[in-house]
């Protein structure tokens, strides 16, 4: 089986992110897309973030009724900070080494793959599939070779979705009370009102 791994804080999912795990599940000829939201996120430590709870429940709400579509709660259930090579191992020990996990990250993120913790050892363990970000250049992967030998060999660069929708733009409407209903499924949408998440 190849299976795909989508990780973020998704605060809050959005149809840009329903669109990555549709285009990587048709390139890539994945068998399911595993969508792995983060506990404690390392690189939005200075940043408020939604209580894990609200990120999870939108998240079922929004992949409801898309059977390829699977909500992995463990890194909210692991203690400590959300690191992306402690999730991929225990992926790997559960699916042992017969199936071939993809790790979906936009180019945005791919730039500072180098930067994360044990990249090679990540690298060892799946392959990276890279999304195209507006506003953000492909990466050089020649240059990121020299930071994290042997990425060029585990490295998939897909040519879409090409998707502008982004979680902070979607608060920030929120909270000024506009609609959000065309950047959201209708439940997510739903429930930021319910909760008044962004207000």
């Amino acid at each position: 089986m190849k299976i795909g791994v989508l990780g973020g804080t998704f605060d809050p999912v959005h149809r840009g992110h329903i669109l990555v795990a549709e285009a990587a599940r048709d390139a890539l000829s994945l068998s399911e897309v595993l969508v792995v939201p983060t506990g404690q996120p390392i690189l939005k430590a200075d940043e408020r973030v939604t209580p894990a709870i609200h990120r999870l429940a939108m998240l079922r709400l929004a992949v409801a009724g898309i059977p390829w579509i699977k909500v992995s709660a463990m890194e909210i259930e692991r203690n400590g900070p959300s690191y992306t090579v402690d999730t991929i191992a225990v992926l790997r020990k559960q699916r042992g080494d017969a199936d071939d996990i993809y790790f979906i990250i936009g180019w945005d993120g791919l730039e500072r793959f180098p930067e994360w913790r044990e990249p090679e050892r990540i690298l060892s363990m799946c392959f990276i599939a890279a999304v195209p970000r507006p506003g953000f250049p492909r990466p050089d992967i020649r240059s990121m070779e020299k930071s994290v030998p042997g990425i060029t060999k585990r490295l998939v660069f897909l040519d879409k979705p090409l998707t502008d929708i982004n979680s902070t733009a979607i608060r920030e409407k929120a909270a000024k009370g506009e609609s959000i209903d065309n950047l959201v499924p209708g439940p997510v949408a739903d429930y930021i009102n319910e909760h008044k998440l962004y207000g």
